[in-house]
């Protein structure tokens, strides 16, 4: 790709060492690919510089890459994304923050900024990324485009660096819905087809962890997302005998950072990159987490995990996909620390449960928000079916 007018693209990557996509339910449509998955013949940079040069270019491109480009899709880009992934941020201290096309003075989201920021401005038609705690859905809910998460483990995530694999996914991003349930049923291995949710379920204890005019924006979407879907609107005690949204958090922070300093604390030890302040004392509070710690955040994942297990096949939770509307691209880090640990309130629900989740885009507030629906695990074709 020849102009990046967005900042959302990593520099100096060369389309042409991407074999060509042809003809298939994906011909004629452009993706940019989060630079935490494999393309061959580019290096897989990780948002690091002192990753991406201690890395050769990769020798083949991760299957999911490889999915799209054999449906007819074209790699014009490899996205920026925050630091190792390991961010709901769309900043990096070495590359900066994309634009966000839908809010220009707001932060796009992260991890997966750069694809995001790419869709939302046009430069691509599809945008290949990850989620881990909401990587994929904060970025999309940010920039007011569709957002994908599928069931843990329902899409191979070889060839894609690691952040805390027990709830890394490989997930999609597009501006038009039917380009995301056609690219996502190239991934799933699956014709997207299915019935869309039945019932929408509201919980308030999910609702009270958004700001009041975020949830009130989603309650007065869910009504309308009901009424086009023909479904059954009401509230669920669902979460109400679960840990609360906050626990659940905290839990999630604890298991996946222990799972992050496996990956990557003795690169930091022994290479001593250099760092975004944010992320590296994010990754000094993960070296401190413990056995005792992940022993006891354990059974608050599994006690979310058996809640949303309980989801019927034609029922998803409705909620906020964030719990703030984007912070603003110059907000301090007490104000970027609010929006992170609202959004993964909400965010981590779905990933504990290794549940699929889609993000719809509003603009109630007028400003991009995002309505999330979760279902149950294996429930990926009837979501994408609401979007």
């Amino acid at each position: 790709m020849s102009t990046d007018p967005l900042g959302a693209l990593v520099p100096g990557f060369d389309p042409t060492v991407v074999t060509a996509g042809g003809a298939g339910p994906l011909a004629g449509l452009s993706v940019v690919v989060k630079d935490v998955i494999d393309v061959e013949g580019a290096v897989t940079g990780g948002g690091n510089p002192d990753w991406a040069a201690a890395h050769r270019s990769a020798p083949r491109s991760a299957p999911t890459v490889a999915a799209l480009l054999g449906a007819g899709a074209s790699v014009v880009g490899k996205g920026q994304c925050a630091e190792l992934a390991f961010s709901l941020s769309g900043g990096n201290d070495h590359f900066g923050m994309p634009t966000n096309p839908a809010a220009t003075d707001r932060d796009p989201g992260g991890s997966t900024s750069g694809p995001a920021s790419a869709v939302a401005g046009g430069l691509s038609d599809l945008g290949l990324g990850t989620d881990t705690l909401g990587s994929i859905r904060v970025p999309a809910s940010y920039c007011g485009v569709y957002g994908f998460r599928p069931t843990h483990g329902r899409i191979p995530v070889d060839g894609v660096m690691p952040l805390a694999q027990s709830f890394d996914t490989v997930g999609l991003l597009a501006a038009e819905p039917e380009r995301l349930r056609r690219a996502a049923g190239v991934l799933l291995g699956e014709a997207p087809e299915a019935a869309p949710p039945s019932r929408l379920l509201i919980s308030p204890v999910a609702f009270a962890a958004a700001e009041s005019e975020v949830a009130e924006a989603v309650r007065t979407a869910a009504g309308g997302l009901a009424d086009r879907l023909g479904a059954e609107l009401s509230e669920t005690p669902l979460l109400d005998d679960a840990p609360s949204p906050a626990d659940a958090m905290s839990a999630f922070n604890v298991l996946q950072g222990a799972q992050v300093w496996r990956n990557y604390g003795e690169w930091v030890e022994s290479a001593h990159p250099a760092l975004g302040p944010d992320i590296a004392a994010r990754l000094e509070r993960a070296a401190g987490f413990g056995p005792e710690d992940v022993a006891a955040a354990e059974p608050v994942a599994r006690a979310i995990a058996d809640a949303i297990a309980r989801l019927a096949p034609d029922e998803a939770l409705l909620l906020p996909t964030t719990g703030t509307p984007a912070p603003r691209r110059d907000a301090d880090a007490d104000e970027r620390e609010r929006a992170r640990v609202s959004a993964g309130r909400l965010t981590s629900l779905a990933t504990l449960a290794g549940a699929p989740a889609i993000s719809l885009p509003l603009r109630e507030l007028g400003e991009p928000v995002g309505l999330s629906l979760v279902g149950g695990p294996g429930s990926d074709l009837s979501l994408l079916a609401a979007a």
